[in-house]
C-alpha cells in the first residue's frame, strides 16, 4: 500500500487482492460456484500492507456516520446501498439547509440533481489525484443524463436561474464533506510518513 494520497489511502486500506488468479478460476469452472478461501500471506509486503491499512482504517472509523459514508460512496471498493444512500441523503440535507424556500416539485428534482453532481464529484476524484474532467459540465449533458438514469427531465430555458446555483452548491457541498473525511486520513498518512 503506497501513501501517496489520502484519497488512495482510503481505496487501498480496503481493497482486498485475490494472490491467486488461477486457484479462483479452477474452483469457478470446478464448482460453477465461487468459495472465498484463506490462506495465510507469509510475505513481509503483506504485513506492511496490513499494518498501513489498519492505521488508515482507524482514522476512517473515529469519523462521523455520515461523514464515513461519503468517503465509503467516494473511495471504497465496495460500497453497499445503505452507504450510497446515507451520502446522497447527507449532501441533500446540506443543500436543502444552504438554499431558499422552493416548491415541493422542485425539492423533489432537487434530490435528483444533488445524486447526479455526486456522480459527476466521484468519477472526477476517483483514482486518488482528482485528475478527471467534469464528464457532464454542459447542461444538455446533464439533463440528458439525468433523464436516461432517473427520468427527471429539467427545462433547459433559464438553466443558470433554476439550477446552475442548485449544481454549484451541490459541488460546494461535496467538497465540504469530501474535507471533513479526507483530513483525519491525511493526518493519519502524516504520521505514518513520520514514524517510517
Amino acid at each position: 500500500m503506497q501513501l501517496n494520497s489520502a484519497r488512495q489511502a482510503w481505496h487501498d486500506c480496503l481493497y482486498t487482492a485475490w494472490d491467486s488468479q488461477g486457484a479462483f478460476i479452477e474452483q469457478l469452472g470446478l464448482l460453477g460456484t465461487m468459495v472465498q478461501t484463506t490462506e495465510k500471506q507469509r510475505k513481509a509486503s503483506h504485513a506492511v500492507h496490513q499494518a498501513l491499512a489498519g492505521g488508515v482504517q482507524a482514522a476512517i472509523a473515529r469519523l462521523t456516520g455520515y461523514i464515513q459514508a461519503f468517503g465509503h460512496f467516494m473511495y471504497s471498493p465496495r460500497v453497499s446501498a445503505d452507504m450510497q444512500e446515507t451520502a446522497e441523503e447527507s449532501i441533500f440535507i446540506m443543500v436543502m439547509q444552504r438554499s431558499p424556500r422552493m416548491t415541493a416539485a422542485k425539492r423533489e428534482k432537487l434530490e435528483y440533481v444533488v445524486k447526479g453532481v455526486m456522480a459527476r464529484y466521484r468519477y472526477m476524484h476517483q483514482g486518488g489525484q482528482s485528475a478527471n474532467d467534469d464528464p457532464l459540465g454542459s447542461p444538455e449533458g446533464f439533463r440528458a443524463w439525468l433523464d436516461a438514469h432517473y427520468g427527471v427531465r429539467l427545462e433547459s430555458s433559464n438553466w443558470e436561474r433554476d439550477w446552475g446555483g442548485f449544481v454549484n452548491l451541490a459541488f460546494e457541498c461535496c467538497e465540504d464533506l469530501d474535507k471533513q473525511a479526507l483530513s483525519p486520513v491525511a493526518a493519519a498518512i502524516y504520521e505514518m510518513r513520520s514514524a517510517a
